[in-house]
């Protein structure tokens, strides 16, 4: 008899990965009886012809928002004083004390915060949160619905969402086995660890050591190392198109070569616009040397601030503007969802690009899966004021202590090397493709085209 595995989207983050790749297709011909549990907007029977059982109840404590802000900081904190390491501390968003009733949630929040910021407390955070969620009529109802359909095992598709969090002690309390994918490379350090579950899925050796570091609470043989579907795409070669075919779908000029800037989120990179202004100025001095060159801008999918327009508007000869393929259906960013076309998108973007830039983002690896180089922009902006956040601090955080070398990108550190950086990689004289696909390998897992089948395979014992 097939075992009946429930996928678990509590949010939209997991689509892009278990349910636009091939993840669905392995599964069945392992011979698993794969229903999506789907807590999100986006029908995945209408639109993908899924098994899907919806939740419909999304009610969540009154006071959950609170006492998860109070756990994160709390174990933020915990960190900071276990390894004397003052950068757990920048993981922190400020408290907002604009009206009453954010005064009070902030004022509320740190009194937690001070009663709890030890190990011991923040397991007593932990059991409050979960008193609190067993409470709700979401609880109950995604009890009953488990006690309907009868799953051998949950899959949770990211461990960062509150949203999960009655629905896995639901299944815990009827004794279902319960796995959560640890969504992101850069989510243990920052306290994003919401869910307790069976087991826990990561990407790689690094990220499991992680785990372990920071919850003590989870063992070495509940971690099993599978890797990310995330990039599987990249190794997709019917996703690829010609150069002529790909210039010609979205307007680009066969006879330039373009380089990637891909956008940032305005949290990570505030005055992100303006280091996109500098790639054009640089370009444009190149171009004058008997360069062609043009830059095509990606955004971050969930960016919608107009902070580019101007700099877009103002370089339109050189600038080309290919916006990710992502549905909006929600208002949340949580709810601006990737479709399958820009899968597709992406792969080209990468391949027929010179190199990407960006401020620290992820998309370093996606380039180098098509041997392509990175530079990371490292300076101020004279922008730079009281109150807006320096993009230096990102590069400082826990995850870029992973890179195996300071090679593992090229580093723009001054606007005014940007140009002979830029010359350098389109002259094949500069490239730190070797350094990061060894980085790529401490991140990702030695097997990124496997992951899918890693995962199966680890459902599968775990069931026998």
């Amino acid at each position: 008899m097939k075992k009946k595995v429930f996928v678990f989207f509590p949010d939209g983050v997991g689509l892009r990965n278990f349910a636009f790749t091939d993840f669905k297709n392995i599964g069945e011909q392992k011979g698993f009886d794969i229903t999506y549990w789907n807590n999100t907007i986006f029908s995945l029977k209408e639109n993908l012809g899924f098994n899907e059982v919806k939740i419909e109840d999304h009610s969540s404590h009154p006071l959950l928002s609170i006492y998860s802000r109070a756990r994160k900081r709390a174990e933020l904190n915990v960190s900071r004083d276990k390894f004397s390491d003052g950068v757990y501390s920048t993981y922190k968003f400020p408290f907002n004390y604009k009206g009453i009733k954010n005064t009070f949630k902030s004022l509320y929040v740190k009194w937690l915060v001070g009663l709890y910021s030890s190990g011991k407390g923040v397991v007593k955070l932990r059991q409050k949160i979960n008193k609190l969620e067993r409470s709700t009529s979401k609880y109950r109802y995604c009890k009953e619905q488990l006690e309907k359909h009868k799953p051998d095992l949950i899959f949770c598709t990211t461990q960062r969402a509150t949203q999960s969090i009655s629905a896995l002690l639901a299944a815990k309390d009827l004794g279902i086995p319960t796995i959560a994918f640890v969504y992101s490379w850069d989510n243990v350090p920052k306290a994003m660890q919401v869910v307790e579950t069976d087991y826990y899925f990561v990407w790689s050796d690094l990220m499991k050591s992680q785990v372990l570091q920071y919850y003590p609470f989870v063992k070495d043989e509940q971690i099993m190392v599978t890797g990310t579907p995330q990039f599987e795409p990249h190794y997709d070669t019917s996703l690829k198109q010609t150069r002529e075919t790909f210039f010609k779908a979205y307007n680009l000029d066969v006879n330039k070569r373009y380089i990637c800037y891909s956008g940032d989120d305005e949290t990570t990179s505030p005055l992100d616009q303006y280091y996109l202004e500098d790639l054009a100025n640089a370009v444009r001095s190149l171009n004058t040397k008997g360069e062609n060159l043009g830059i095509i801008y990606r955004k971050c999918p969930v960016d919608f601030t107009p902070r580019y327009d101007a700099v877009i508007e103002k370089n339109k000869d050189i600038i080309e503007v290919l916006d990710p393929i992502w549905s909006q259906i929600g208002s949340q960013w949580n709810q601006v969802l990737p479709t399958k076309e820009d899968f597709k998108m992406l792969y080209n973007v990468c391949e027929h690009s010179e190199f990407v830039t960006n401020v620290c983002s992820s998309t370093v690896f996606d380039f180098v899966a098509h041997n392509k180089p990175c530079i990371y922009y490292n300076y101020e902006q004279p922008q730079l004021k009281k109150g807006i956040r320096d993009i230096g601090q990102n590069y400082k955080y826990v995850h870029f202590r992973s890179m195996p070398s300071k090679e593992a990108a090229v580093f723009c550190f001054d606007k005014n090397d940007l140009k002979d950086l830029v010359k350098k990689i389109l002259d094949s004289q500069l490239s730190n493709v070797d350094e990061c696909l060894e980085w790529y390998k401490v991140v990702a897992g030695k097997t990124p085209t496997k992951a899918s089948e890693n995962i199966w395979k680890a459902i599968n014992n775990l069931l026998n």
